[in-house]
C-alpha cells in the first residue's frame, strides 16, 4: 500500500510541508508496511491544465499525475491564500483523471496566517474529494502562524491532531481494502 504526503505550497519552507511530513510520519509508524512518500509541488515544473486528456501529458507534469493515481491514500495540504487552496494545487485536481481519488481515503491540513480561514478544510477541500468520489477522513487538521516558532509547529495540540489523522487515513485505507465502498455519481434524467 502506498501512502502519498501531499503539499500544496511552492515555497521552499513551508509550515504546510512540516505539517504534512508528520502526518505522514505518523501514518508510516503506524503502519510500517506502507511505503510513504511526501511530495512538495514546488518541486515540480508542472503545466498549466488546458483540457487535454491527462494521459497525454508529459515530464513531470505526467509524473505527478502518475503519483497521485498509484497511492492508495492522500494526506494533502495547503496555505491557504485569498481564502482558497493554492492555485498550484487546484491545477493538480484540475489535471488528475476524474476516477483518480475514487474509493481512496484523504486526510486535509490547511495552513494559514490566524484562525480566520480554518474553515477552507470544509468548504473548499471535502467538496474537491466529494466530487472524485474519495473518502475523507473527519478531522482535518488547520494551524495557524501561532501555532509555529521559527516555522517549526510547537503547538502539542496540533501535532497530536497531525498524528491521529495520519493514523487514521492508513486505518480507513485499509478498512476500505478489505470492504471496499462504492460511491457513484447520481445519473440525471431529463
Amino acid at each position: 500500500m502506498k501512502l502519498l504526503g501531499l503539499s500544496g505550497s511552492v515555497t521552499v519552507s513551508s509550515k504546510t510541508w512540516s505539517a504534512i511530513h508528520l502526518a505522514v510520519e505518523a501514518a508510516g509508524q503506524s503502519a510500517p508496511q506502507w511505503e510513504t512518500e511526501v511530495v512538495h509541488l514546488g518541486d515540480y515544473d508542472t503545466v498549466l491544465c488546458d483540457g487535454r486528456n491527462p494521459s497525454d501529458y508529459v515530464g513531470e507534469t505526467k509524473e505527478l499525475i502518475d503519483k497521485v493515481e498509484e497511492a492508495d491514500a492522500l494526506i494533502i495540504g495547503t496555505p491557504v491564500y485569498r481564502a482558497s487552496l493554492t492555485g498550484a494545487l487546484k491545477n493538480l485536481f484540475d489535471l488528475i483523471p476524474n476516477d483518480s481519488l475514487k474509493g481512496k481515503a484523504i486526510g486535509f491540513i490547511a495552513t494559514g496566517g490566524s484562525y480566520h480561514h480554518y474553515l477552507v478544510i470544509d468548504h473548499q477541500l471535502v467538496p474537491l474529494a466529494h466530487y472524485f468520489r474519495a473518502h475523507v477522513v473527519p478531522g482535518g487538521v488547520y494551524a495557524h502562524n501561532e501555532h509555529f516558532s521559527n516555522k517549526k509547529l510547537t503547538a502539542p495540540d496540533v501535532r497530536e491532531r497531525l498524528i491521529k489523522l495520519g493514523e487514521s487515513v492508513v486505518e480507513l485505507s485499509s478498512r476500505l481494502e478489505h470492504r471496499p465502498l462504492e460511491t457513484s455519481q447520481p445519473s440525471i434524467s431529463r
